[in-house]
């Protein structure tokens, strides 16, 4: 089977922000937000982005959608570094690309109607406003939501019918991909496995490609194909959701599963591995692994020597020394 061209290509990306030491220090210090980052994304997968607070995803999905510059490495969206394009380049590819941010209260104008927040992309990039209005019912009711909805205000409507919103906003544009940050830690139980199955069922009708950002390892475990661990701004471990969810390699990556509660009850009893100590500072980073001071299984190697990301099996990165050592 050939194997798909990358839509999304990060190839030793980095991010850092320099910040003042203080008002009785001289100096700044170096925020490594995202740390020699390298990971494709091919078309049409979904891809699950955890880790823990701070461990930098959404600084990546930031410097992704090219609000926010790089530090150093690429990122290619369709073989094409969008940081050197100009303006009405960037402003052309830009249309495959979308985001679906966390609350969408915050990202809709309480001033105007639905109809008016779904059309500002369209009528922005040059749409005539007739076809715009038309588009907007259309990307409406593929969201399963009535067209009487478009002339509310945002105070009117639940999180799940704003969530839905949001989403028929970022396929105003025919995106071919869509990153969805945190898109739905704010809703009911009931109201996120129906915005999870939209997801799917949209994925599938248009062929989108989706990174997924969540704390929520169920909902990873629901939706995606492939999972991408980070910790301090590096990517930790990379495989199938399969594998990453029944047998992760990486002692971090071990201690996030387990932290997850456990929905399945033939599982119950089964022992869980607590990370100890509180996550490592973005500033000041250990010698060695950066998770050594947290690893239970930590050796000389591991306080001394840095890991490399290396292939532990089909379809399976880890950053470990011990890894591989199996």
């Amino acid at each position: 089977m050939e194997k798909m061209q990358p839509v999304i290509q990060i190839e030793h990306l980095s991010k850092h922000f320099s910040i003042d030491n203080g008002f009785f220090t001289k100096g700044k210090k170096t925020v490594k937000a995202v740390n020699d980052f390298t990971l494709n994304l091919e078309k049409g997968k979904i891809l699950g982005l955890v880790g823990e607070s701070g461990s930098g995803k959404t600084t990546l999905a930031r410097v992704i959608l090219n609000l926010t510059s790089a530090t150093e490495g690429t990122v290619l969206i369709n073989g094409v570094d969008m940081s050197k394009c100009s303006a009405a380049e960037k402003k052309e590819l830009r249309k495959n690309i979308a985001v679906v941010f966390q609350d969408p209260l915050s990202n809709l104008n309480p001033r105007e109607t639905v109809m008016s927040s779904i059309m500002r992309p369209m009528v922005l990039h040059g749409m005539k406003r007739a076809l715009a209005r038309e588009k907007a019912r259309e990307v409406l009711e593929s969201v399963k939501m009535d067209a009487h909805y478009l002339n509310s205000y945002p105070h009117q409507l639940s999180g799940g019918q704003l969530q839905r919103i949001a989403i028929a906003r970022a396929l105003a544009m025919n995106p071919q991909i869509m990153i969805l940050d945190e898109p739905t830690s704010a809703l009911d139980i009931s109201v996120q496995a129906q915005i999870l199955n939209l997801l799917l069922d949209l994925q599938e009708q248009h062929q989108l490609t989706y990174m997924i950002i969540t704390h929520d390892l169920n909902v990873i475990r629901y939706i995606s194909d492939q999972v991408a661990v980070m910790y301090l701004g590096q990517l930790v471990e990379y495989g199938e959701t399969k594998i990453m969810c029944s047998n992760p390699s990486h002692p971090y990556s071990k201690a996030l599963m387990a932290a997850s509660p456990i929905l399945d009850p033939t599982m119950r009893g089964r022992e869980k591995e607590i990370m100890k100590g509180d996550p490592g500072s973005l500033i000041h980073f250990p010698s060695g692994c950066s998770f050594h001071p947290r690893c239970r299984y930590a050796e000389e190697i591991c306080m001394q020597e840095r890991p490399e990301m290396e292939r532990i099996g089909e379809n399976h990165w880890a950053r470990c020394h011990l890894c591989m050592q199996k």
